[in-house]
């Protein structure tokens, strides 16, 4: 399992989260303030987009 650490771009607050292994992830509920996230044009997932660790699906 990959861990990648997202980082909120609204209040730059941080949340640990498990990549899925099969699959990208293109929705994620910030657990914070609650904004949906989607990737930034270009990127695969919210990963690539927001965690310390991008995933390795592109």
């Amino acid at each position: 399992m990959l861990e990648s650490t997202i980082t909120c771009p609204h209040f730059a607050k941080q949340a640990p989260e498990i990549m899925p292994e099969n699959a990208c992830q293109y929705f994620y509920a910030c657990t914070f303030c609650g904004e949906r996230l989607k990737p930034k044009p270009g990127d695969c997932c919210v990963f690539c987009s927001y965690g310390n660790v991008p995933s390795n699906k592109e």
